[in-house]
C-alpha cells in the first residue's frame, strides 16, 4: 500500500520534471504547502481501509538541487492488521479500528545531474529517507526507518514530458513486520496547456513488500494551475488496480513559493 504522502511527493517529483528544462534559480526557491489526500481500499481484506493524510511539505530548489521535506497528519479507519505504507501485515482476521497522529516523516534530495537543453532530456537521482516517526502500535505506520534511492529520466517533446523512473527501497523490517527490500517503477507525461495550466498522469508500480501484503499497482491523474508566480495548486483522482493499492484515492494541494 501507498500511501498519499509518497503518491504527493511523486507527483511533486514529476511537475519537476516537467519544468525542468532549466535548473532552479541559482538564487534559490523555498515553497510551502500542505494538502488534504484520502484513499479508500481493501487491500485484501473484506472491509475498507480508509485513509485521510494531511501534510506540511517544506521543499527548496537551488540550481540542479532539490531538497524537500513531508511532515504528514494520518487518520486511518479499518482492519488494525492493515499498516500505513505497508497494507496487510498478518494472514489472520482483524478488528476495525480508527487512529490518527503523526504520520512518517519523509525527507529527500534531488540531485538533476544531465541537462541537454538542446535535445530537452534530463536525468535526476533521488536519495529519500522515510523516518519511523509514525505509531506502529496504532498501524500509523511500521516505526523502522526505509531508505530509498530513485532514478529518473524525462524527454520534453513540444507540450509533452515524457518521464520514468526506477527505485529501490530497503524497508525497515522488524519481528513484529517483516518486510522485504523492493523495487518500484514510475512512468507517465504532463502536457503543457498553457503558461498555468499542466495536465498529466503517472503509472506506479512497486513489488510486495511482505508475504501477506500484495504488489502495489495504480494510475493517477493530476492537473496543476498557478494563479501566479508564487502560488500552486493541485488536484488528483487515483485508481488502484492490486490488493496493494488503495480502490481509489483523491485530493488537493497549495503551495506557495517565495
Amino acid at each position: 500500500m501507498q500511501t498519499k504522502k509518497y503518491t504527493r511527493l511523486m507527483l511533486a517529483s514529476t511537475l519537476v520534471l516537467a519544468a525542468h528544462a532549466g535548473w532552479a534559480s541559482d538564487e534559490g526557491t523555498l515553497t510551502m504547502g500542505t494538502s488534504v489526500n484520502y484513499s479508500s481500499g481493501k487491500y485484501g481484506t473484506q472491509t475498507s481501509t480508509d485513509i485521510t493524510s494531511i501534510p506540511l511539505n517544506v521543499a527548496y530548489d537551488k540550481g540542479p538541487w532539490t531538497f524537500k521535506v513531508s511532515v504528514p497528519y494520518i487518520r486511518i479507519t479499518g482492519p488494525s492488521d492493515v499498516v500505513v505504507g505497508v497494507g496487510k501485515t498478518s494472514a489472520t482476521t482483524s478488528t476495525v479500528r480508527t487512529a490518527s497522529g503523526l504520520g512518517d516523516v519523509v525527507t529527500a534530495a534531488t540531485y538533476n545531474f544531465y541537462n541537454n537543453a538542446e535535445a530537452q532530456f534530463g536525468a535526476d537521482v533521488t536519495g529519500k529517507i522515510k523516518f519511523g516517526t509514525a505509531d506502529s502500535a496504532k498501524g500509523l505506520g511500521t516505526g523502522e526507518n526505509d531508505y530509498s534511492v530513485i532514478l529518473d529520466v524525462y524527454k520534453k517533446v513540444n507540450q509533452l514530458t515524457f518521464f520514468g523512473g526506477i527505485g529501490y527501497t530497503a524497508l525497515g523490517s522488524s519481528a513484529a513486520i517483516p518486510l522485504r527490500n523492493v523495487f518500484s517503477l514510475t512512468a507517465g507525461s504532463v502536457f503543457k496547456m498553457d503558461e498555468k495550466n499542466n495536465a498529466g498522469f503517472a503509472y506506479d508500480y512497486r513489488q510486495k513488500s511482505s508475504a501477506t501484503s500484495a504488489a502495489q499497482s495504480e494510475l493517477t491523474a493530476f492537473y496543476v494551475h498557478k494563479f501566479d508566480k508564487s502560488w500552486k495548486t493541485q488536484t488528483y483522482l487515483l485508481k488502484g488496480f492490486s490488493d496493494g493499492s488503495p480502490d481509489w484515492g483523491a485530493g488537493v494541494s497549495v503551495g506557495y513559493a517565495f
